[in-house]
């Protein structure tokens, strides 16, 4: 998801963006406005891009006006820190994946997940299309290129049983990949073969998720909020899910909203990251009818977190149960979205 850094420049716009999201964040206080909705603050994971749609969506049809809420879309980026801002009520909502949630409750952050966002992670690695790698295991000998102290290739290190494989650290650009036939680079598959394919490489993605490691991703909010504002979380999943079923449908109004804020993302790049999110069944799951969006199984959230124990990444046990709730999903899967206004 950091799909607009591939283009080899950080726009003004963007660096300025980045700027007043922090001070935004840092500085503003909610003040009950004149038209008696509730006003909460949502961060999101990076610049604005359609892997946040079905937020943006919410916001721009009003869907979480509908549900008397006042919501900033605060954008994140790489200087902004979302658990402990989330943690301290700085703003009420987040965006993450299953496996940080566990990790931040391990330090002793009070983060709980309320929705998923993605069924599925879209992380992953890009080879050329004439690379000997065509499944994780080849990746024996070889050279990745990978954020350092990444938890999902601790995983496959330990899964694999690595004896030969290098890393080196993963860079915002593709032109290594683009000048070196044997490079392999981390990459999330909604994003960087876009600029790979649009500079002439032919490339493959392997998906970390088919290896056993599938985290969710996910919106958050604090235990502390949850407990005293239990129905403004429950009108924030509704009319959030609400949102991402519309978009799956017509993404037309909340990518328009998105140029706007990241003019730096193409409507090529938009279209092809729609697509990829679709395709992949990335936010929808196995089931295209939808019944799976937002949901989450308690299954694949007791088997990360025996995955990050056996990592030691959480280091002291705790109930697994603790950092997520269905609560408020199974009420947005049931309720019929209001009319918009």
């Amino acid at each position: 998801m950091l799909g607009w850094l591939m283009a080899k420049r950080i726009p003004g716009c963007l660096l300025l963006l980045c700027c007043v999201t922090a001070l935004f964040v840092a500085g503003c206080s909610a003040k009950k406005p004149a038209n008696g909705l509730t006003p909460v603050k949502f961060l999101t994971d990076w610049y604005p891009q359609p892997e946040q749609g079905g937020f943006y969506n919410a916001l721009v049809k009003g869907y979480y006006k509908d549900e008397g809420l006042d919501v900033t879309i605060v954008p994140g980026g790489p200087y902004i820190t979302g658990d402990s801002l989330i943690a301290s009520n700085s703003v009420q909502f987040g965006m993450a994946s299953s496996d940080k949630v566990f990790e931040a409750i391990g330090n002793d952050e009070p983060l709980i997940a309320i929705g998923a966002t993605m069924q599925h992670d879209p992380q992953g690695i890009m080879v050329h299309a004439e690379s000997p790698v065509h499944t994780f295991a080849d990746l024996e000998g070889h050279t990745v290129a990978v954020k350092p102290g990444s938890t999902w290739f601790a995983y496959l290190e330990r899964r694999f049983n690595f004896h030969n494989l290098r890393t080196i650290p993963a860079t915002y650009s593709v032109s290594n990949f683009l000048q070196d036939p044997t490079y392999i680079q981390q990459v999330f598959v909604t994003s960087e073969p876009f600029f790979a394919r649009k500079s002439g490489a032919q490339v493959r993605t392997l998906l970390t998720s088919d290896t056993g490691y599938d985290p969710y991703r996910v919106f958050i909010t604090s235990t502390p909020y949850l407990k005293e504002h239990p129905e403004i979380v429950g009108k924030f999943v509704r009319a959030s899910l609400r949102g991402w079923r519309d978009y799956l449908q017509d993404p037309a109004a909340a990518n328009d909203a998105i140029s706007k804020l990241n003019p730096a993302m193409s409507p090529d790049q938009m279209a092809f990251t729609y697509q990829a999110l679709k395709d992949g069944h990335f936010i929808t799951g196995a089931d295209p009818g939808g019944s799976q969006l937002g949901q989450f199984d308690p299954a694949r959230w007791k088997t990360m977190y025996q995955q990050l124990l056996d990592l030691r990444i959480v280091k002291k046990p705790f109930d697994p149960t603790t950092a997520y709730t269905t609560e408020f999903l199974s009420a947005a899967a049931q309720t019929p979205a209001p009319p918009s206004r």
